[in-house]
């Protein structure tokens, strides 16, 4: 495993934890659904430019790929609308628990079951603790 992704992966993590505190007075102040769009806007941008600058000119095309596998486009804006909703009304620490619980919770059944074609990862006792203690840390912060 490549130790260097786990810190770059937290990283990521917590831009999506400022992006909630972004997204969510932006969607009280213009609404949820314009919020969502200027998001996506902004982010569209900026990946077709990479794409335009930094894409390998020989790769095959997304309209190539199974139809399943574009399901991502329709996740994330639903994903974006999840945080303007509940970020503002349960707070920043609370909405990021509750996604990493369901997060954690379908990675898990994911990598067991070798779903999307991923490498299959038997679940341990140590994946179900962990996932145990990450549920007891939504129930302890909705509780606080």
């Amino acid at each position: 495993m490549n130790l260097m992704l786990i810190p770059l992966v937290v990283l990521a993590g917590m831009g999506l934890s400022l992006e909630a505190g972004l997204i969510g007075p932006l969607g009280t102040e213009v609404g949820h659904l314009w919020a969502t769009l200027s998001i996506f806007g902004v982010g569209a941008v900026l990946t077709g430019l990479l794409v335009l600058f930094f894409s390998p000119r020989n790769a095959p095309s997304f309209t190539q790929q199974p139809g399943w596998q574009l399901l991502g486009g329709v996740l994330g804006p639903v994903y974006v609308v999840v945080l303007t909703l509940a970020t503002p009304v349960i707070g920043i620490g609370m909405t990021m628990i509750a996604i990493l619980s369901g997060q954690v919770a379908k990675s898990v059944l994911i990598d067991h079951y070798g779903w999307f074609g991923t490498p299959h990862k038997k679940v341990g006792g140590e994946r179900l603790l962990a996932l145990l203690f990450i549920v007891a840390a939504l129930v302890l912060i909705a509780w606080g």
